[in-house]
Parts: structure tokens; C-alpha cells; sequence
């Protein structure tokens, strides 16, 4: 009988994380300081982040330890399934063999927490009793807010406010779980009344939701900043997600063709990507597929230059796709797939031709959101409806030229809080908006 999915046991997680930095190509620019353009220094970074992340940040070994009492927590989901997606290739009537990685079955519904319980863990262990962050659809939010609970840390988020009001189950997870909630813009700090001044009804953008949560863990001096995505210890974190892809795929036989993840801030794609990478620098022949919104089209518009990674300026400058930091992107429901700029990682990889990207339209990735939920059974957020529009398009174009590939895919949340999303869908109520 086929096999619809491949588990491993407990004892079979991957007990370290896979440190791309010294296998890339040619070395990251560095961050630098926006005063003197000079590349920053790990104590100008210690006032919002511990030590550890400081250093898993800038980190040339190649594999880094899971610690144990990460591990302990991880094995609440981990690890996680791989599915073979049968009835969607029956569907398409295609040769090709389509595999996700379910990262839904986390406690908060997506891969956020494989990097928010290590977060939590770092700075618990240096003393550090409260952790603030933004969150744009509240996938990270949520995942922040759960690893702070299991660590016992106070939990400070500012919520990008058109997510918060378009996604208020979200909001309520996280106060479930002892944290405090608010939109983004606010009045709590000085970067968001200022902007509130500009503009009262101001929507939010993750560059504003994080130039409060910065202003906030340094003006206090028991609070450290957490980031869901973007910088390199974040990446770090996620791939878990790959190792364990790789040693399921070995169980099914398989080895990808395609590599293909939705890409905001850039996590969940690079949690599955790089130790897919890996292979790849190494000799193997796959191509990868960062998918993107054309609402918010980092990848495939932005410039690749330094820019900061908030609205006010208060972060490091980091070379990277942009597409200006006072960016503010329409008000789309794919909330997790609209920052003005992708990690260093993943923007280095593409501008080198390793990576290539896509960008989708709303409706179409809502209908192969909705296409997946009926052949598949699994509702899928609305962030991962994206790779699944690329996956379907791959897929059909393996049955035009007949070729027999492999396409894998991380599918990054479920959207069982994303229903109302999908009700203003199935009611025709969404509309299609670019950039």
C-alpha cells in the first residue's frame, strides 16, 4: 500500500541546527551601524538580544547543538509529518510526485515556534524576564507568546493593526497565553505616536510594528527583542524543518526536483531551503522557488541594497531585497508575507542565482488555497496558499513536458484562524491588489 505520509519517532530529531554562513558562496555584507556605515560590533547588539543569539548570529561552525531543554519543548509537535499530496497529483493529473512538510501541527499552528522557543530559551537563561516583538498576521505573534508561557517570561507584542482587526483569534491565542497585545500603530512609544501624528488611521506595516517593539525592549532594562524572521540565527532556528525533510524523504525514496516555500521576512522558506542548499552548492541539481505576493513584492521588485530593517531607522542596516523601509503594503490577507525586505540569507541566494522567486496575485493564491483544502482535506493559511499556486503551476508544467519530478513544499501554517479570510473569499468580497 502507497504511503500517505512518513513520520519519524522522537528519538529520530535532528539534534542540531544547520548553519548555512560558512558553506555560502562568497560571505554575507555585514549589518552596519547607520551612524558610521561601519559593520557593527556583537556589543552594539547586546542591548535587545542575548549573547547566545549574538553569537549563533555571526556563527562559522556549521552545525550548532540543539540544547535539551529546547528539545523538551520541541517534542510537544516535533517531529513534524511529511505528507505525499497523492490526491492533488490526481487531481492535476500530473507525473510528478508533490510532498509538503506539516508544520500546522505546532501548538500555536505553524513553524514559527521552532525558532520563538529558542529565542525564549537564550534569553530566560541570561536573566532577561521579558521579551517584546511585532507580528503582522500573528503567526509569530502567537509562537513568541506560547514559548514565553513554557519559559515563564512576559510577553510584549505590537500587532500590525489592520491584522489585528482582520484576525482577532489570533490576538486571542496569545493572551491565552499571558501576553500583551496591541495594534500597531500606537501610543505606547515614541516611533508610533509620531507616525499616529502623521497619519491617525495609519494601517501598520511590520517596519512600524518593530521600530516600537525595539524602542521598547531598549528603553527597558529587564527586556530583550525577538525577531520571527529575517536575520541569520532566525534561519538558524527553522532548519530543523530541512534536516527532518531530508531524512523523511530518504524513508519515501524520493529527493527533490523543486524546493518551494511562501516568502515574507524569509523563516519558513529557508527553514525547509538550506539544507536542501546545502546539497545543491555541493553538486546536486535542484531548483528553488521563493514565493511572494505581488502586494508586497520584495523578491521580484525590490533593489538589493542596505536599507534598515524597521520604519524609524533604529536597527542595524542590512543589505538585503528592499523595497524601502517606509514601505506601508496594501492591506492583503497573506498578514505573514509583508515585510519591505527579505532575510540577508535568502536575498544573497537569490541575487546569486540560487534561488529564484515568484509573486502571485491574491485570488489566485485563495483558489489554490480552497483547491488544496478539497482534494487534500488540510485548510491551509493563506501565507502557504502561495507555494501551493507555485506547486500547482509546476506541477501542470511537469504534465505538459511529461518529466516525472519531485516538487517539495513547506506548508508553513494551517488557516483555521485564517476562516474569515476564506469567508470574504467564498463570498467574492476579496479583491486582487499590486503593489
Amino acid at each position: 500500500m502507497d504511503r500517505k505520509k512518513f513520520l519519524l519517532d522522537e528519538n529520530e530529531m535532528p539534534k542540531k541546527w544547520y548553519n548555512i554562513l560558512p558553506d555560502l558562496p562568497r560571505p554575507l555584507d555585514p549589518p552596519l551601524d547607520p551612524q558610521t556605515k561601519e559593520p557593527i560590533t556583537p556589543d552594539q547588539l547586546s542591548a535587545i538580544f542575548p549573547k547566545a543569539l549574538i553569537e549563533q548570529e555571526m556563527s562559522p561552525e556549521r552545525y550548532i547543538p540543539i540544547p535539551k531543554e529546547v528539545m523538551d519543548v520541541y517534542r510537544l509537535w516535533r517531529p513534524t509529518p511529511l505528507y505525499r499530496a497523492e490526491r492533488l497529483e490526481e487531481y492535476l493529473d500530473t507525473p510528478a510526485k508533490i510532498y509538503y512538510k506539516y508544520e500546522g501541527v505546532s501548538p500555536p499552528g505553524s513553524h514559527k515556534p521552532n525558532t520563538a522557543v529558542a529565542q525564549a530559551y537564550y534569553n530566560m537563561k541570561e536573566g532577561i524576564e521579558r521579551l517584546t516583538t511585532e507580528t503582522g498576521a500573528g503567526q509569530w505573534g502567537s509562537a513568541l507568546a506560547f514559548a514565553c508561557n513554557r519559559f515563564e517570561m512576559e510577553c510584549m507584542i505590537y500587532m500590525v493593526k489592520v491584522s489585528y482587526e482582520q484576525k482577532p483569534y489570533r490576538k486571542t491565542m496569545m493572551m491565552l497565553w499571558g501576553a500583551e497585545v496591541i495594534p500597531s500603530p500606537s501610543t505606547r512609544t515614541n516611533s508610533g505616536r509620531a507616525i499616529l501624528e502623521k497619519d491617525p488611521n495609519n494601517p501598520g506595516s511590520l517596519g512600524i510594528a518593530i521600530s516600537e517593539a525595539v524602542e521598547d525592549a531598549a528603553t527597558h532594562d529587564n527586556t530583550n527583542y525577538s525577531l520571527g524572521s529575517v536575520l541569520n540565527h532566525v534561519l538558524l532556528h527553522q532548519t530543523i524543518v530541512g534536516e527532518e525533510a531530508k531524512l523523511q524523504l530518504e524513508i519515501a525514496g524520493d529527493y527533490p526536483d523543486y524546493v518551494i516555500g511562501c516568502c515574507g521576512g524569509g523563516s519558513n522558506y529557508a527553514g525547509l531551503a538550506l539544507p536542501f542548499v546545502r546539497d545543491h552548492l555541493e553538486g546536486k541539481e535542484i531548483e528553488f522557488y521563493a514565493v511572494e505576493p505581488t502586494a508586497c513584492p520584495t523578491l521580484t521588485k525590490g533593489e538589493y541594497t542596505y536599507d534598515f530593517g524597521d520604519t524609524a531607522g533604529l536597527t542595524p542596516l542590512l543589505k538585503m531585497y528592499t523595497l524601502g523601509h517606509d514601505f506601508i503594503p496594501p492591506s492583503i490577507h497573506a498578514g505573514g508575507l509583508r515585510y519591505h525586505g527579505d532575510a540577508p540569507i535568502i536575498s544573497a541566494l537569490k541575487h546569486d542565482g540560487i534561488m529564484k522567486a515568484l509573486a502571485y496575485r491574491q485570488l489566485e493564491c485563495f483558489d489554490a488555497g480552497a483547491l488544496f483544502t478539497r482534494v487534500e482535506g488540510i485548510v491551509p493559511a493563506p501565507e502557504t496558499s502561495h507555494a501551493i499556486k507555485a506547486v500547482i503551476d509546476i506541477a501542470l508544467d511537469c504534465k505538459k513536458k511529461g518529466e516525472e519530478k519531485v516538487i517539495l513544499f513547506n506548508f508553513s501554517g494551517h488557516g483555521l484562524l485564517d476562516l474569515g479570510s476564506y469567508e470574504l473569499y467564498l463570498e467574492g468580497k476579496l479583491k486582487d491588489v499590486d503593489e
